[in-house]
């Protein structure tokens, strides 16, 4: 469906959910060789992909890493065509309750670290490449207990907006991909859904539709496959009039 043949790109968060599955596919659809990039080292070693990888092993937050081990990547592998800067990690609490050091940990990993790569990507890539922020419909929509994700979700769209305009004379395209509710790992780490999960006698995919129907029209979440084909198009040819754009993929969560 899309011919990304002879181009170089990059995935953050690429062990797991969205950026494994953005993996994938730009593998499938003819990369030439993906740098990946997560902090946890085990997710990867081996991916199933036939293309040339890079793995690196580091923190999106750290400046260090990218002045160092992707700077090295970057110059030994480069040009880079595209970018899906996508690490991210999730949080709950209300305000009232929610201590000083949580939030420092979603902000330092959401928005700085997606700054940090943004940063380094737009010094990499190459005029005319297209990159992809993946924010979420939190930061757009209020929900108790989401401060700290939406605000630092928020900062993306943001981020997206200012580097879209900042990229456009080297005709660099930059957007940024909003999901609502994604089935992924993601959600193993958030109180609540531990507290669903439970609820359903400890199924988790009892838990995820139940979650889905109560919160989107469309009564389902996406599946990461799915964010990965829209991520796709934004970076693909197809989208080559749009940037500074935030795709909305909700199921009507924010109707």
């Amino acid at each position: 469906m899309f011919d990304f043949a002879g181009r170089t790109a990059l995935v953050t968060g690429a062990g797991s959910g969205i950026g494994a599955a953005v993996a994938r596919i730009l593998d499938a659809s003819g990369a030439a060789r993906l740098i990946l990039v997560d902090c946890d080292g085990h997710a990867m070693r081996g991916p199933d992909l036939s293309c040339e990888f890079v793995p690196l092993t580091g923190d999106v937050a750290d400046p260090s890493f990218w002045s160092g081990p992707f700077a090295e990547a970057a110059a030994a592998h480069g040009p880079i065509h595209h970018a899906v800067l996508n690490a991210g990690v999730s949080s709950g609490g209300p305000i009232a309750e929610l201590d000083f050091a949580e939030w420092r940990r979603v902000l330092s990993t959401n928005l700085d670290g997606t700054f940090l790569s943004l940063q380094a990507t737009l010094g990499a890539i190459r005029d005319g490449g297209a990159i992809v922020l993946t924010a979420s419909i939190s930061g757009a929509k209020a929900e108790p207990g989401t401060a700290a994700y939406g605000a630092s979700k928020a900062g993306v769209m943001q981020l997206a907006r200012v580097a879209a305009k900042e990229a456009a004379p080297r005709g660099v395209r930059v957007n940024a991909i909003a999901p609502g509710g994604v089935d992924t790992p993601i959600w193993d780490d958030t109180p609540f859904f531990r507290d669903l999960v439970a609820e359903h006698g400890g199924d988790r995919r009892a838990a995820m539709d139940a979650l889905a129907r109560m919160a989107t029209p469309l009564g389902r979440y996406a599946s990461a496959d799915e964010i990965a084909q829209q991520i796709a198009f934004l970076l693909s040819d197809a989208a080559a009039t749009i940037t500074g754009a935030v795709l909305v993929s909700d199921g009507g969560y924010s109707l």
